[in-house]
């Protein structure tokens, strides 16, 4: 009898603190997630900050010229339908870098439904639209210089187009699902398409972290801003959220507390390192140009 009270107290300590562990590993999973997600709108805000100073303004005066500064053969003269895509593409950015974090809130998902809908569609038209013009903007430009810039520009318009066709295809696949009913499906799809959406933005941060690690440029030419780190960081910018998101996707899901844990701690790590390009972007790249 004694064994048997022994054995389920014994039993009773094991499921509680279990229990426990499991409540304590979802809540910190949860807490890392939300503080990624509210320091990567921040990093966003300051991106459509950016682009309406900088772009918009001297839009307004009339001076796209000084857009090469930044985005090589971001303006060519006589070359319409190139400009064209490029003024589309940057007015796009920040309908869907604004569009996207709002898309994605739980409360104004349950509460707003009908904005939902309507911001879903709008999202999704623009995720297609800057995709196209991205497309437009890499090939219809070509690719010039020696041997070896010429290759490396090949490896870094390959990394935009397949981004810029991922978008397109988790566009469909989140539609889909969300004209299906399947709620779940819906969600995580949408959620890999943030991320893909966001790549340009991804990019731009990651140089600057990168920059900032090695103390310098490395790996590439800062005047031309090409070379194998620059090829690698194109695809990185998608890739590597992807798999992020995915370990993210799957910890949520099936894995013990203990890699709950361990994924929020890697969580933190990774919204600090993002933190970081995020205010090495504005200071470095960003704020200059306001």
């Amino acid at each position: 009898m004694t064994a048997q009270v022994t054995a389920s107290i014994t039993t009773g300590y094991q499921l509680e603190n279990g229990f426990e562990l499991n409540s304590m590993a979802n809540i910190a999973l949860m807490a890392a997630s939300r503080f990624w997600f509210f320091v990567a709108v921040v990093g966003q805000l300051l991106f459509v900050y950016y682009i309406v100073s900088f772009y918009g303004n001297s839009a307004l005066h009339g001076d796209f010229v000084v857009w090469n500064k930044v985005l090589p053969k971001g303006y060519i003269p006589g070359d319409t339908m190139g400009n064209l895509a490029v003024v589309i593409h940057i007015f796009l950015a920040v309908v869907v870098t604004i569009g996207g974090p709002l898309q994605l809130l739980p409360e104004l998902r349950t509460r707003m439904p009908f904005f939902h809908r309507l911001n879903g569609r709008i999202y999704i038209f623009t995720a297609f639209m800057i995709s196209i013009t991205g497309l437009q903007m890499v090939w219809g430009r070509g690719i010039e210089g020696d041997n070896e810039s010429f290759f490396q520009g090949i490896g870094q318009h390959l990394g935009i187009t397949l981004n810029a066709l991922l978008i397109m295809v988790f566009a469909v696949i989140t539609v889909s699902y969300a004209a299906k009913r399947q709620i779940a499906h819906h969600q995580r799809w949408a959620l890999r398409l943030f991320m893909v959406v966001s790549g340009v933005w991804f990019f731009r941060i990651g140089l600057m972290l990168w920059i900032f690690i090695n103390d310098g440029p490395a790996g590439f030419d800062p005047q031309t801003v090409e070379g194998p780190a620059i090829v690698v960081l194109n695809f990185a910018q998608y890739l590597l959220p992807l798999i992020v998101l995915e370990l993210y996707l799957w910890c949520k899901a099936k894995a013990n507390a203990v890699c709950r844990l361990m994924m929020a701690s890697g969580l933190l790590l990774m919204t600090a390192a993002m933190g970081t390009g995020i205010t090495l972007a504005f200071v470095g790249l960003w704020l200059p140009h306001v």
